[in-house]
């Protein structure tokens, strides 16, 4: 029986520094999780908390600067260029697929090990409320994750329909939120409820804190 995890994030560690020649640190991420199999995750965290940055790290677009990114059991950073997006996927908000940083020759990395992205990450997408769109997009997540997808979904919720569209359609949730030291981190739960729990999350939802 294959135990390999769909989704490992091993001392996934990114950090951004300026100055000479005393370097000082102007952000710094830090995840190490697993997710075994398919599902929706939804994603919440305020501007700057590093939730684009965790979806680059994840499909390949950034360097991490420790640890890696392992999906089906391939690290993500050593797949060739082209070929990621036959393992992983990033939509930003129209739905465009974000591109690739090339920093190493082509012929230093694997081949691909599938044919088709098997984590799909969407990025704060636009949700139009008219004609059955909602409807049609959670339909969508709920297809890929019966695919055996693993679907990461973030929004900003600004209203209570964004938290009644997680709420929907999420099997977990993740909340990026930098701690005392300004490390951004991730907090986990197995539902809205339970997230709403964290101090920093019910300070991000402020008004919205009641909804759904």
């Amino acid at each position: 029986m294959d135990t390999t995890p769909l989704l490992q994030v091993e001392g996934l560690v990114k950090r951004y520094q300026r100055g000479w020649p005393q370097a000082r640190t102007t952000f710094e991420l830090q995840a190490d999780f697993r997710i075994d199999g398919p599902g929706v995750v939804g994603v919440m965290g305020a501007n700057g908390a590093g939730k684009t940055t965790l979806f680059e790290l994840i499909t390949g677009g950034n360097r991490p600067s420790a640890g890696r990114v392992c999906i089906g059991g391939q690290d993500i950073h050593q797949v060739r260029y082209r070929e990621r997006d036959r393992v992983a996927l990033h939509y930003h908000q129209s739905y465009q697929l974000r591109s690739f940083k090339r920093t190493r020759p082509a012929f230093m990395l694997q081949h691909a090990a599938s044919e088709r992205a098997r984590v799909h990450l969407f990025d704060e997408p636009q949700f139009n409320t008219q004609d059955g769109y909602i409807g049609f997009m959670l339909d969508f997540f709920r297809r890929l994750r019966a695919e055996g997808k693993l679907v990461f979904l973030c929004l900003h919720p600004n209203e209570p329909v964004h938290l009644d569209i997680l709420s929907e359609v999420c099997d977990r949730f993740v909340f990026v939120h930098k701690d005392e030291q300004r490390v951004s981190r991730l907090l986990f739960a197995d539902s809205l409820a339970a997230l709403k729990q964290h101090e920093s999350v019910s300070a991000y939802l402020g008004r919205l804190v009641g909804a759904s």
